[in-house]
């Protein structure tokens, strides 16, 4: 007999739009946007880091141009961190209660990292 499995989503302080500085790897200090968040595999795409060369074989019903061409791969949750808008400077994430709307905050700061 098969048994049901229960899947736990995986929750992250970091979200779509969210600028976010890396903090380890070959593209260390590098920051921007975040374009993607991949829960199941703990990853998140970075708009100009992490970038590869793929082979891309021409199209011309959807206008592809055949060659080679540069885009992101993804980075692990773990190697970057959240960067706060009022100091400019990677930070961890807290939590607060403001109103009836839990809030992500800067921990160095204090300010509001949602909008």
């Amino acid at each position: 007999m098969a048994t049901a499995t229960t899947t736990k989503h995986k929750t992250f302080n970091i979200r779509r739009n969210d600028t976010v500085q890396v903090i380890s790897g070959r593209d260390a200090g590098k920051q921007g946007r975040v374009l993607r968040i991949i829960p199941k595999s703990a990853r998140v795409l970075v708009e100009h880091v992490s970038m590869v060369k793929k082979h891309v074989r021409p199209n011309p019903q959807r206008n592809i141009k055949g060659g080679i061409a540069e885009q992101e791969s993804p980075v692990s949750v773990s190697n970057v961190m959240l960067v706060c808008s009022g100091c400019n400077r990677p930070t961890r994430v807290g939590y607060e209660v403001r109103g009836d709307r839990k809030m992500r905050v800067c921990k160095k700061c204090g300010n509001t990292l949602d909008k």
